[in-house]
């Protein structure tokens, strides 16, 4: 889809939006949304931040998606200045220097590849509010965001929440781990350390997600900040030992250079064992250096290179998919 296109779709008499999930942990389906709720989606990000009529906002993600159709929902709730660049892996290298953003929505690969460009950037450090999401953002892109002199946000949402529902810092002082969720938004955890998230403004029902969070409460109960741990469907059962996909990967991250991801195969004797797919060929190398940081248990028994490690459209790891690709590979 193009941005005329949903244009279109926007302001046609049709309540109801289609929209496309992302497809990181299973294949991309359709759904349809109201366009009553998105709009009150934007209108809570733009109080939020502060943006008001005549703000610039850069749009750079496929509107394909819920993220880059509610990039263009902001601009019409609140009236904002958008302008649109092919969505890309270097989303502002067309960009003039001299342009100035109020706005910008990005997936972490296309922050970490407009870091390589000290011209690119200068640019992303001009944007008044930058929000990432899509994506989990490693500790060594964190560090680099640290020092940014306008406002760098990670978001928390999916598409059933029509986008994000509470965000937390990446830079300043108030920088943090932990997310504080919109006012109208109620989170919580059951009995799986699963978070719970009512937002009636967005999403008609409460919904349950496969994210295991950490949360903090204020002298009433009231869940005030949230941390996200992992997946509860990212957790790889090997040997009667549970091994979280993202702690694993979090552990290897500084150690190696080059794309990887942890999945799992089925094992006659363990249950499941722990997969490294990798685009490093040198796999003794590789092996070396988890033994380094990781626990005996939690060591890959499999180490496979790939050309590229599996992503979704919107720069996610694509779980499913690696999960197949070790499936299918025949062990010597």
């Amino acid at each position: 889809m193009v941005l005329e296109e949903f244009i279109r779709e926007w302001e046609s008499d049709c309540p109801m939006v289609t929209v496309r999930t992302s497809g990181s942990t299973g294949a991309p389906k359709e759904m349809a949304v109201e366009k009553a709720r998105m709009a009150a989606s934007a209108e809570v990000t733009c109080d939020f931040l502060g943006l008001k009529e005549g703000d610039r906002a850069l749009l750079c993600l496929p509107v394909d998606y819920i993220a880059g159709k509610m990039m263009v929902v902001r601009s019409k709730v609140r009236g904002l200045d958008l302008v649109s660049v092919e969505p890309s892996g270097h989303p502002l290298a067309g960009v003039s220097a001299s342009e100035r953003f109020d706005l910008c929505a990005m997936v972490p690969m296309q922050v970490y590849n407009s870091l390589q460009s000290p011209e690119e950037a200068a640019k992303l450090k001009n944007i008044k509010h930058l929000i990432i999401g899509g994506g989990a953002i490693d500790g060594s892109l964190a560090d680099k965001l640290k020092a940014f002199p306008n406002n760098v946000w990670s978001t928390y949402g999916m598409t059933e929440t029509l986008s994000h529902i509470a965000l937390r810092r990446l830079n300043g002082d108030d920088a943090s781990e932990w997310y504080t969720p919109f006012n109208g938004v109620a989170v919580w955890t059951n009995a799986d350390d699963c978070l719970v998230i009512d937002a009636p403004k967005v999403c008609a029902e409460v919904l349950m997600t496969n994210d295991i969070a950490e949360t903090e409460k204020d002298d009433s109960g009231r869940v005030v900040r949230f941390r996200i741990r992992g997946r509860k469907d990212n957790v790889i059962c090997s040997g009667g030992v549970k091994i979280q996909i993202e702690e694993a990967e979090r552990m290897l991250k500084d150690k190696l250079s080059l794309p990887f991801l942890i999945t799992k195969k089925k094992d006659c004797a363990l249950g499941e064992k722990v997969v490294l797919l990798t685009e490093d060929d040198n796999l003794d190398g590789v092996e070396e250096k988890c033994k380094s940081v990781m626990p005996k248990y939690w060591l890959p028994r499999l180490y496979i290179h790939v050309d590229a490690v599996p992503q979704t459209e919107t720069g996610k790891p694509a779980r499913a998919e690696a999960a197949n690709i070790a499936e299918g590979f025949t062990e010597p």
